[in-house]
């Protein structure tokens, strides 16, 4: 198992579509950190605004682990989605098969100690935090309906003093 970590914007996701591209997406499964935050469909969706997604408590990281160990037991599972601009998981899951080579990435994979056990090879992409929010910025308003205000609010409210934190410190155990 693979851990690719880094700050919001660094890169991952691009490195494992590169890696699929390389390799062969029958090679590989890949679970993303991200797919896994919390469903708090009981908040207005102001109140889903406000949440700190940066901080490890916004993640449902034991229903990750509980995915690993069975990817790693050989048995398929579903994975849930999640609807960035709502804030909320779609009620679709995708399935995720075991494969030779298994991937997991986002921004507090590394934080985590009981993941990082299970992982053979962690990586940590280091970039620039101007780099980072351009990227961020980009990506949030192209894919996830943001507005430029928006990212840069929650971009100095949360992603980097939790950046700081917690992604930061994670970068020694790569």
């Amino acid at each position: 198992m693979m851990g690719i970590g880094g700050g919001s914007g660094s890169g991952k996701s691009t490195i494992v579509h590169e890696l699929i591209e390389q390799l062969g997406p029958e090679k590989m499964s890949v679970l993303h950190h991200d797919a896994y935050y919390r469903h708090r469909p009981e908040l207005t969706i102001e109140e889903r605004h406000n949440i700190n997604f940066d901080h490890p408590d916004s993640l449902e990281t034991q229903l990750l682990v509980k995915h690993l160990e069975q990817l790693i037991s050989g048995k398929s599972v579903e994975v849930p989605i999640y609807d960035f601009a709502q804030h909320l998981r779609s009620s679709k899951t995708k399935e995720v098969v075991p494969c030779p080579i298994l991937i997991i990435d986002g921004i507090l994979v590394l934080n985590d100690k009981q993941i990082r056990k299970m992982m053979n090879l962690i990586v940590f992409v280091d970039v620039p935090p101007d780099l980072r929010f351009i990227r961020r910025l980009e990506r949030d308003l192209r894919e996830r309906g943001r507005s430029v205000e928006s990212v840069t609010t929650q971009y100095l409210a949360s992603v980097r003093p939790m950046h700081e934190k917690f992604v930061e410190p994670s970068k020694q155990y790569a």
